[in-house]
């Protein structure tokens, strides 16, 4: 997944992941820009529509019909986010 400016995928890109022995399947659209920024007392993530939409269909892939509990993807500087991002992980919990 990279691009002229970074780690936004140039095209759809499709991700497999396992998680508790569950192959969950995580895309991008084209041109996502995903910035995670670390304030201090905040956290700002900042996307452009790509990476918005890419964020809400990660969130829906988690919280699918038979996700387990605990099913989670980690967004990294290079990896899904843009350079300088902190890491986010999105997770499922089901627990109260």
């Amino acid at each position: 997944m990279s691009s002229e400016n970074g780690s936004a995928p140039v095209e759809s890109t499709h991700v497999t992941a396992a998680a508790a022995g569950t192959g969950l399947r995580f895309s991008w659209d084209a041109d996502a820009r995903i910035e995670v920024r670390n304030l201090g007392a905040e956290v700002v993530i900042e996307a452009n529509a790509a990476g918005l939409r890419t964020l809400a269909g990660h969130l829906l892939v988690l919280a699918g019909e038979g996700v387990a509990d605990g099913a989670h993807l980690h967004l990294e500087d290079g990896n899904g986010l843009e350079g300088g991002s902190v890491g986010l992980v999105l997770e499922r919990s089901d627990e109260e």
